[in-house]
C-alpha cells in the first residue's frame, strides 16, 4: 500500500464529513489535504486509543519528531511520507502541524475546560490550524483569506463538541466551558450522567448560536476573489452547519443521541455548494 493509499483508507473508513469536501477537488489537492486530514486522525487516535497517558505524550512526542523528518529527513509513517512532497511543494509551515499536536496534548491536559477563552485555544489548535493549511492547500490571492479559515474551523469544531457532548461525557471529558455551565445551573454529574435538563438545554442553545457566530464571521471574512479557490472548505462549512441547525433542533436530546447527516444528504450538500460557489 503506497502512503497515498493509506491516508485515502484512513479519510474514508472514518465516516467524517470532510471526506465529501474533498470529492471535487482535482486530484493533487486531494491527495494533499486527505493526507493532511490522515495526519489529524492519527495523532487524535493516538490520544484516544491509548489508555496510559504517559504512552500517550511519547507517542506525541514521537510524531513531533516525524514531523521534523518531514521537513528535512526521512519520515517513516506512511502519513509523513504523503505530507513529504506536499510541504516541498506547497507554502505549509512545520510550526502550523507542531500546533495541531500541541492542541491534541491538550486532550491529556484537561477533561474539563474552565472558560470559553481556555477552550478556544484548543478550538484553534485542533481546528482553527487545520483551516489555515487547507487555506494554503486550496490557494488564495488575498491573504483575509487566512482569518475566514481560521474561523471557519473554530465553528467546525464548536459544531462537534455541541454534536459530541453525550459520546465526549462518557469518555469523561467535558468540552462546555464550566463557568458557563454554572451560570446556566448545570452541574458536571448533569452532563457525566447524561440528564436531559432544561438547564442544559438553554446553556447547548447558548453554544450552538456562538457557533453560528463563528460561521457568520468566517462568511463575511472570506474575499469573493478566491471563493472559488476555497470551495472545498465552504462545502464543509455548508454541510456543518447544516448539522449544526438539526443538533439545535433536537436540543437536549444529544446527551442521548448522535446527531448525523445521511451520506446522501452530505453528498447533495457537497454538489450543490460546490457548484454555487463556482
Amino acid at each position: 500500500m503506497t502512503p497515498d493509499e493509506y491516508c485515502q483508507r484512513k479519510a474514508a473508513q472514518s465516516g467524517s464529513s470532510f471526506y465529501y469536501s474533498f470529492l471535487f477537488l482535482p486530484p493533487p489537492q486531494r491527495r494533499a489535504i486527505t493526507a493532511l486530514y490522515a495526519f489529524c486522525r492519527e495523532v487524535d487516535d493516538t490520544v484516544d486509543e491509548t489508555s496510559d497517558p504517559i504512552v500517550a505524550r511519547r507517542r506525541l512526542d514521537w510524531w513531533r519528531t516525524e514531523i521534523a523528518a518531514v521537513f528535512a529527513g526521512e519520515p517513516q509513517h506512511p502519513v509523513a511520507r504523503a505530507l513529504q512532497p506536499i510541504v516541498r511543494d506547497t507554502n505549509l509551515p512545520q510550526e502550523r502541524f507542531l500546533e495541531i499536536i500541541d492542541g491534541m496534548q491538550m486532550d491529556l491536559d484537561y477533561n474539563r475546560y474552565p472558560d470559553f477563552p481556555t477552550l478556544e485555544v484548543y478550538c484553534y489548535r485542533v481546528a482553527g490550524v487545520v483551516g489555515l493549511l487547507s487555506a494554503e492547500i486550496f490557494g488564495y490571492r488575498n491573504p483575509a483569506t487566512l482569518d475566514y479559515a481560521r474561523n471557519l474551523g473554530l465553528a467546525l469544531q464548536l459544531t462537534n463538541i455541541v454534536r459530541d457532548v453525550g459520546e465526549d461525557a462518557r469518555r469523561n471529558r467535558i468540552y462546555l466551558p464550566l463557568d458557563e455551565m454554572a451560570r446556566h445551573g448545570v452541574a458536571v454529574d448533569d452532563v457525566i450522567l447524561f440528564r436531559e435538563t432544561d438547564a442544559l438545554e438553554r446553556l447547548l442553545a447558548e453554544q450552538v448560536e456562538r457557533a453560528r457566530g463563528y460561521y457568520a464571521k468566517a462568511w463575511s471574512l472570506l474575499p469573493q476573489e478566491d471563493r472559488r479557490a476555497q470551495r472545498a472548505g465552504i462545502v464543509m462549512g455548508a454541510i456543518y452547519e447544516r448539522l449544526l441547525d438539526e443538533i439545535a433542533a433536537e436540543g437536549r436530546r444529544v446527551m442521548n443521541e448522535r446527531v448525523t447527516l445521511t451520506p446522501l444528504r452530505k453528498l447533495w450538500i457537497a454538489w450543490r455548494t460546490w457548484i454555487r460557489a463556482s
